[in-house]
C-alpha cells in the first residue's frame, strides 16, 4: 500500500467531512456546552456513520447499497424528524442547568455518540458521495484486494477524525472567551439551524432527484 492512497484516503474523510451540516453545528454547540470530550466523542459517532456507508460503497455491496438507496426518502424522513427533535432540545436547553447536571450525573458521552451516529446515518445518498470520490481518485476498482480496501478506508477514518479534532480544537480555543449568556443564545441559534436543516432534509426526500446529483453530493449542503 503505497502513502499516495493512504494520503488520498485521509483526503477523502476530509472531504466528506469538512461540510458542516447539522452535525458540524451540533459538535461545536457540545463543545461549547459540554466540554472537548464531548465534541470529539460527537464527532467520532459521526465519523463511524460515514465509515460504515464508505465500506458499503468500497467493498461494492450493491444489494445494500441498493436498498438504503430505494428507501433514502423514508430514512430522509425518519432521519429529519430526528433532527427536529434534536433542534427542539437544544433550543430549549439551558446552558447553565447543562453545566450543573454535568456536574452531578456525569458526562453523558455515549449519548454524544449515539445522537451523532444517527443524525449521520440518517442519509444514505453519503453511500453516492463515496462512489463518486472513491472514483474520481481512482481508489478502488474490482482489481483492488480486500487488504488495500481495508487500508483506505482506515485512512478515510483517520482523515474524518482529523477533521473532527482540528475543527474541536478551534472551537475549544475560543470556549473560554464565551460568557454563559453568550451559551444560552448559541443554544437559540444551534436549535434553529438543525431545524432549518431538518425541515431541508424532510423536504428533499419528496424530491430525491434534485438532490442526488454529483454537484448536490460533492457541496455537502444536505450532508448531515
Amino acid at each position: 500500500m503505497s502513502i499516495d492512497i493512504i494520503f488520498k484516503g485521509i483526503l477523502v474523510g476530509l472531504s466528506v467531512s469538512v461540510p458542516l451540516g447539522p452535525i458540524g453545528v451540533l459538535c461545536i454547540q457540545r463543545t461549547l456546552n459540554k466540554g472537548y470530550i464531548s465534541g470529539i466523542i460527537s464527532g467520532t459517532g459521526a465519523s463511524f456513520a460515514d465509515i460504515i456507508y464508505a465500506v458499503i460503497a468500497g467493498f461494492g455491496i450493491t444489494f445494500i447499497s441498493d436498498f438504503l438507496i430505494a428507501q433514502q426518502s423514508i430514512i430522509r424522513i425518519v432521519g429529519g424528524l430526528f433532527l427536529i427533535f434534536v433542534g427542539i432540545k437544544i433550543y430549549l436547553s439551558n446552558p447553565i442547568k447543562q453545566i450543573r447536571e454535568q456536574r452531578t450525573k456525569g458526562k453523558r458521552y455515549l449519548t454524544d455518540f449515539i445522537t451523532s451516529f444517527l443524525v449521520t446515518i440518517s442519509n444514505p445518498i453519503t453511500i453516492l458521495a463515496f462512489g463518486v470520490i472513491f472514483s474520481s481518485f481512482s481508489m478502488i476498482d474490482k482489481s483492488t484486494e480486500p487488504v488495500e480496501i481495508s487500508m483506505i478506508l482506515a485512512s478515510v477514518f483517520a482523515g474524518a477524525l482529523l477533521w473532527w479534532m482540528t475543527l474541536i480544537s478551534i472551537v475549544s480555543l475560543f470556549k473560554k472567551k464565551i460568557r454563559l449568556r453568550n451559551l444560552f443564545w448559541i443554544n437559540k441559534i444551534t436549535g434553529v439551524l438543525i431545524v432549518i436543516f431538518a425541515i431541508i432534509v424532510v423536504i428533499s426526500a419528496f424530491f430525491p432527484s434534485s438532490f442526488t446529483g454529483e454537484a448536490g453530493i460533492h457541496s455537502g449542503i444536505f450532508k448531515p
